[in-house]
């Protein structure tokens, strides 16, 4: 039904940057909310970045605060996940994520319940 697509990652060294996209399909991108996760080996998944359907209220992280940045284009169907300074711990597969509900981004980030997950990009930062 809605298919998330990601691309941008790779293998970067420690502080630079990369710009992550996820491309979405269908008419109703522009009334959902949007989110990145990621998950590196061994570890659990985390929440990384949201945006709300008017692109109105963020939401980051702490540990990304500050060299991140979530944008959306609704007229591409595409969200952003602009990451500046990476550093090692940020290597992780990414994911894109996208839920129709009206609440707030926080509250939809704390709850992770998003209703459509694309199969993720890798990202690599070597130190």
């Amino acid at each position: 039904q809605v298919q998330l697509v990601e691309s941008g990652g790779g293998l970067v060294q420690a502080g630079d940057s990369l710009r992550l996209s996820c491309a979405a399909s269908g008419r109703s991108f522009s009334s959902y909310a949007m989110g990145w996760f990621r998950q590196a080996p061994g570890k659990d998944r985390e929440k990384v970045a949201g945006i709300n359907w008017t692109g109105s209220s963020t939401y980051y992280t702490r540990s990304v605060k500050g060299r991140f940045t979530i944008s959306r284009d609704n007229a591409k169907n595409t969200v952003y996940l602009q990451m500046n300074s990476l550093k090692p711990e940020d290597t992780a597969t990414y994911y894109c994520s996208a839920s129709p509900t009206r609440d707030t981004i926080d509250t939809l980030m704390s709850r992770g319940n998003f209703d459509y997950w694309g199969q993720g990009t890798q990202v690599t930062v070597s130190s």
